[in-house]
């Protein structure tokens, strides 16, 4: 396992972040396990999105090696110097951000890279981080992203297996697409100090992911948790050498509510550092997100109103994180007045 040497400082312009009472392991229904190479993987996968919107994947493809190189180098990024690593941000969105998690007053007990996975879309403060770092970084993420972006597809192609939805490329065809707004986002959770009355710090607060799948992989230290149907909080053992997928709002819109958009958080750690690095698969800013009609032929079924990506990306950037974003985006149900006459 890699390990920070000496315990990194986060800068000091917030001095108030939330807490949370911590909940034990989830050990009375474990979450979904889907072996990629598993016959049954479609249908494992649908049964999955459908009671989690969550569930860990193995036998994925992607080589350890690979995953531990990108680790060690956003590591070494990390272990910079303050004012290095705040000469990539503040992120607008992408680049380099510390404890502030977004415009709109949201903070945690973190440090992150956030970068587009589209090449032709680089940013002063993107190419400030790679500044910071020698080339290695640079390849890892690239070859990263593109391993990430097969695994998504690959998950994405057995979910409309599962839901008999043709082409098999319905959904996978939109983060495929050269214009696919996809972003790969690096999170440091530096060892936090110990609360009082056994609280911990929230390292980053409860939401869900806009896009359309969210991959995610971390070293072995604990701190993420999900959201179960029933509002309680349970806790997701980590697996440095598996990757955990999430149904995003935008999976949710389609499947028009069948899957939900998981909410989770993760919680700082009082002995040990945690490293993720997650994949965000999105679609083009261009693209309409509506129910799929060969899931929901009528519209007047239809959960929510169509939008395109780039309107609800807007909307989701305006928002508190906790907000739930997809209600200015439902469907009212019309009622129908009975006359008096």
């Amino acid at each position: 396992m890699v390990v920070l040497s000496q315990p990194v400082a986060l800068d000091n312009h917030i001095s108030v972040i939330p807490t949370y009472t911590p909940v034990p392991v989830f050990t009375s229904q474990p979450i979904p396990v889907v072996d990629l190479t598993d016959p049954e993987a479609k249908t494992l996968i649908v049964k999955a999105c459908e009671e989690f919107g969550f569930f860990k994947v193995v036998n994925h493809g992607v080589r350890d090696d690979l995953m531990t190189r990108l680790e060690q180098e956003a590591i070494r990024f990390f272990a910079l110097p303050q004012s290095l690593k705040n000469q990539a941000g503040p992120p607008e969105p992408y680049g380099y951000g510390s404890k502030r998690i977004g415009p709109n007053g949201d903070v945690g007990w973190i440090e992150y890279i956030l970068l587009n996975a589209n090449p032709q879309l680089s940013t002063p403060n993107t190419s400030d981080v790679f500044g910071q770092t020698p080339q290695i970084f640079r390849e890892a993420v690239d070859e990263y992203m593109h391993e990430l972006k097969e695994v998504s597809c690959k998950v994405l192609e057995m979910v409309t297996e599962g839901l008999g939805i043709e082409p098999r490329d319905t959904l996978s065809k939109m983060v495929r697409d050269e214009k696919s707004d996809s972003c790969l986002r690096l999170n440091h959770y530096p060892t936090a100090e110990e609360e009082a009355e056994n609280m911990v710090k929230v390292g980053f607060g409860e939401h869900t992911d806009p896009q359309i799948i969210s991959v995610l992989r971390s070293n072995d230290t604990a701190g993420l948790q999900i959201c179960m149907k029933d509002g309680s909080w349970v806790a997701v053992p980590p697996d440095h050498s598996s990757f955990f997928i999430n149904v995003g709002d935008a999976l949710q819109v389609m499947t028009n509510g069948r899957f939900k958009s998981v909410k989770h958080r993760v919680l700082a750690d009082t002995r040990r550092s945690r490293v993720s690095m997650i994949y965000f698969g999105g679609p083009p800013l261009s693209e309409k997100i509506a129910p799929l009609s060969c899931l929901v032929p009528k519209q007047d079924d239809w959960l929510y109103k169509e939008f395109t990506w780039s309107q609800y990306k807007s909307s989701a950037y305006k928002s508190k994180l906790g907000d739930y974003r997809l209600g200015l985006f439902e469907k009212q149900p019309i009622l129908t007045h009975m006359s008096n006459e």
